[in-house]
């Protein structure tokens, strides 16, 4: 399990390797949370038809397309994940397909 450091501010975990980080950051954010992946397919900002939206390949099969309601957070993730390599993940406890619109906790991977 990763080792927890005391901080004054925000949350820090140290793991030896990405995989082992992971797993923390899971963890930590609860036992029901999962890691989930996939590759950004497409971004687009749509005047009219409810902003910004965001389309989806996921590794674990299937693909999503979510217009409007992304934050400005989540739209620069989405932004940095789509020029670096496209992909993105979510640490989501939602069931079923759920957490493949669950943007609470969103990563841009390289």
């Amino acid at each position: 399990m990763g080792k927890k450091k005391p901080a004054t501010k925000g949350h820090q975990l140290h793991e030896p390797s990405a995989e082992g980080l992971g797993a923390a950051q899971a963890t930590a954010a609860g036992a029901a949370f999962v890691w989930h992946s996939g590759r950004l397919t497409g971004i687009g900002s749509y005047e009219g038809v409810g902003g910004r939206g965001v389309t989806i390949t996921w590794d674990e099969g299937g693909a999503t397309s979510h217009v409007g309601g992304i934050s400005d957070a989540e739209w620069e993730v989405f932004k940095l994940a789509f020029v670096s390599g496209g992909r993105v993940a979510v640490l989501s406890d939602l069931p079923d397909w759920e957490w493949m619109y669950d943007y609470r906790f969103l990563e841009a991977l390289r």
